[in-house]
């Protein structure tokens, strides 16, 4: 395993488990054991209500820059070229082509899994819980996509939460 996959597994299961922890105290529905898996299923399993879940984490970046300094490393071009595209716009607008970008990208994907649930991570440190509730109305989760719900952890610590976009 290189570096960068070795860091991407922790910002995943990092990810995961903040996520778990705000739905269980969010629902009261029990959250459980998370484990990695290859890369033709989703990135995280674990069991809710003792049934297998299968979970896919993205991240959400609002620059070039900030994803660097999180990632501590150097970008794909594919990557490079979509944030810097982002910088082009104000705050909120990063937000939300940044989310409906990931968001397109991801109901393209197909996954070796029964039951799938979204979970984005928010990077950039000027987004909230607020600003995404406040936004959710311009978020263009697309009609065709393979996830039963879609969430997001509002920051990096999820300490304004978490906040459903579909359904």
């Amino acid at each position: 395993m290189t570096p960068g996959e070795s860091e991407k597994l922790v910002l995943e299961h990092d990810a995961a488990r903040l996520f778990m922890r705000h739905y269980e105290r969010l629902t009261g529905t029990p959250i459980r054991h998370i484990w990695h898996n290859q890369p033709i299923k989703p990135d995280v399993s674990c069991f809710l209500n003792g049934e297998r879940l299968d979970l896919e984490i993205a991240h959400l970046y609002g620059s070039e820059k900030e994803a660097m300094q999180l990632l501590g490393r150097d970008l794909d071009s594919h990557t490079l070229h979509e944030l810097q595209a982002l910088e082009e716009s104000g705050a909120d607008g990063r937000l939300l082509r940044a989310l409906n970008r990931i968001l397109a990208n991801k109901a393209l994907k197909t996954y070796k899994s029964e039951r799938v649930w979204l979970v984005i991570r928010n990077a950039h440190p000027a987004w909230r819980a607020d600003e995404i509730r406040e936004l959710q109305h311009c978020i263009q989760v697309p009609d065709s996509h393979p996830f039963e719900q879609i969430w997001m952890v509002a920051d990096m610590k999820a300490e304004s939460g978490i906040v459903q976009l579909f359904p």
